[in-house]
C-alpha cells in the first residue's frame, strides 16, 4: 500500500490511502502535459478515497508561470467543493512542489502531500527547504515522497530526451 518514504509527524488517517493507484493517476496527468509539449508534471486531489480534481503543468500553454500543476488542482478542488479551505485533501504530484505551491497547499490546509520525485534544487517540501513542516508555521503538511519515483523519473527523461 505505502511504496515511499513518510516525512515526521502529521495526522493519523483513519482509513488507508491507495498511495499507488492516485500516484498512477497523477502520472497519467503528466503524460498529458508531456504530449502537449509541457514538462510532466501532474497532479490529484483525494476527499474520502475518491479524485475530484487533476490537472498538469500548463506554464506554457496559459502562458502563465504560475500554471503549475498543483495549484491549478487545487484551484479545481476548492471550487468543486466550494471552499476556501481544504483540510481533508490529500494531494499527489509527481514532482516535489516548488515553494509557491507549498506556500498555497499551507494556506488551503491541505492534509497530506504525496511526491513522486524529490527536487533538491527547487523542492519545498524537504527537497532544498522545508516549508511544508517548517516550526512555528499556524499549518503542517504531512508529507510522503517516493511513491512510484522510478515511473515518474523515467517519464521527465523520457520528455527531456532531444527529439
Amino acid at each position: 500500500m505505502l511504496a515511499g518514504r513518510e516525512a515526521v509527524g502529521g495526522p493519523a488517517r483513519l482509513r488507508p490511502v491507495n498511495y499507488e493507484l492516485y500516484m498512477a493517476e497523477a502520472i497519467a496527468e503528466a503524460r498529458r502535459g508531456a504530449e502537449e509539449g509541457e514538462t510532466p508534471i501532474g497532479a490529484v486531489a483525494v476527499l474520502d478515497d475518491a479524485m475530484i480534481a487533476r490537472d498538469h503543468r500548463r506554464i506554457l500553454l496559459q502562458r502563465d508561470p504560475t500554471a503549475h500543476a498543483v495549484l491549478l488542482t487545487l484551484q479545481a478542488a476548492a471550487r468543486k467543493l466550494d471552499a476556501k479551505r481544504l483540510p481533508e485533501i490529500t494531494l499527489f504530484t509527481t514532482h516535489e512542489p516548488c515553494a509557491m505551491c507549498v506556500g498555497a497547499l499551507l494556506e488551503a490546509q491541505v492534509r497530506t502531500l504525496v511526491y513522486a520525485v524529490p527536487d533538491m534544487e527547487r523542492g519545498a517540501a524537504g527537497g532544498a527547504v522545508q516549508l511544508a513542516r517548517a516550526p512555528g508555521m499556524p499549518h503542517q503538511i504531512s508529507v510522503i515522497s517516493g511513491v512510484r519515483e522510478d515511473e515518474a523519473r523515467k517519464l521527465s527523461a523520457i520528455a527531456s530526451a532531444p527529439a
